[in-house]
């Protein structure tokens, strides 16, 4: 059985010295993270991730000759991202990059520890070996935990910091990214279609002009997943 790292190997890239202390200091008193290096540049953050192991990286956007998220598209295997910034507006972009959460400075160490709890969450969900029959996941909502049968599940859907788990029954509103609701949803049986949604192969009831149709509800398939969909829809 695959083990989750006693802690977090952490990589912080921010052009900013003083955002680099600020993270660094967070980092040094959360138990469960590691600090392994610090860069001013994605360049530099792309070598070092070439040559040792991350779990986690903490990464700004505006930095001069590469932004993060240009160190992002350049990723085959990103590891699981924090990305932090001063500016708001690159909330919906950072998304369509699957980050696991999106800090914007100043940084508290509270909302820091939210972020990296969230790591750590999805770190202990990859290492759990996939069980073939398994029919159900449990997300937080609010202070609870709640059950969600897979094939009561109708689409996700990703809205700002939250997302939207629809089922036949309900709607469950989330506090997650779109990537680590992913994560434990079955593969086999969900797909990504739209930076913003991810649906249930087997309650499609129909495809035209790149929307998909379930329960009523039509759902956009992005120009990018658009080979991928189909290739699972041919496959399934």
């Amino acid at each position: 059985m695959a083990e989750t790292p006693a802690s977090l190997r952490c990589l912080v890239v921010d052009d900013d010295p003083l955002a680099v202390q600020i993270v660094e200091n967070c980092v040094a008193n959360t138990p469960f993270l590691a600090h392994v290096g610090s860069c001013s540049s994605a360049l530099v953050a792309a070598e070092m991730l070439r040559e040792q192991p991350i779990d986690l990286l903490f990464l700004d956007v505006e930095m001069p000759l590469m932004s993060g998220l240009d160190l992002l598209r350049t990723l085959r295997n990103p590891p699981l991202v924090v990305l932090i910034t001063s500016n708001k507006g690159y909330a919906v972009e950072a998304f369509e990059y699957a980050v696991l959460d999106y800090l914007v400075k100043p940084i508290s160490y509270a909302r820091f520890l939210q972020a990296a709890q969230q790591a750590r969450e999805a770190l202990a969900s990859r290492a759990q070996p996939a069980e073939a029959d398994a029919t159900f996941t449990f997300v937080k909502v609010d202070s609870k935990l709640v059950k969600v049968q897979f094939d009561e599940v109708l689409f996700v859907e990703a809205l700002g910091d939250y997302v939207h788990i629809v089922t036949k029954h309900s709607k469950l509103i989330v506090y997650s990214t779109l990537r680590g609701i992913a994560e434990k949803f079955p593969a086999a049986l969900f797909v990504r279609v739209h930076r913003s949604f991810i649906v249930n192969i087997r309650q499609i009831q129909t495809i035209e002009d790149n929307s998909i149709m379930l329960a009523g509800k039509l759902v956009p398939i992005g120009q990018t997943y658009q080979k991928e969909v189909f290739q699972r829809l041919n496959r399934f």
